[in-house]
């Protein structure tokens, strides 16, 4: 079983930035897939980005152009690095990573991200 902290999430104005960080306990050179879920209040918990093992990213509609998802091997860390934030991207942001298709993976504790004038 590998741990997830995930950190970066902040109060920031509409159109600002922030960076969030999952640190995993363990090496992601192998992993078959890590994301990013955000869950906000009253909502169901949705997928936002994922990067493969072959480092291919994918995002949902709503933040393409906006989120970037990466990886660093070395740090056994991946990113989400979010630009331009509208007040509907406020929600709890939660990292997930599986190590091998059809298993089950695993979640972060969340990282609170608020984006309010």
């Amino acid at each position: 079983q590998v741990q997830l902290v995930e950190s970066g999430g902040g109060l920031v104005q509409p159109g600002g930035s922030l960076r969030l960080s999952c640190a995993a306990s363990r090496s992601i050179f192998s992993i078959n897939r890590m994301a990013w879920y955000r869950q906000a209040p009253g909502k169901q918990r949705e997928l936002v980005a994922f990067i493969d093992s072959g480092g291919t990213a994918n995002y949902v509609d709503s933040v393409k152009g906006r989120f970037t998802i990466s990886r660093d091997g070395a740090k056994n860390t991946v990113y989400l690095q979010m630009n331009s934030l509208k007040p509907e991207d406020t929600a709890v942001y939660y990292c997930y990573a599986q190590y091998r298709i059809g298993t089950d993976g695993s979640w972060g504790q969340g990282t609170q991200v608020t984006v309010s004038s």
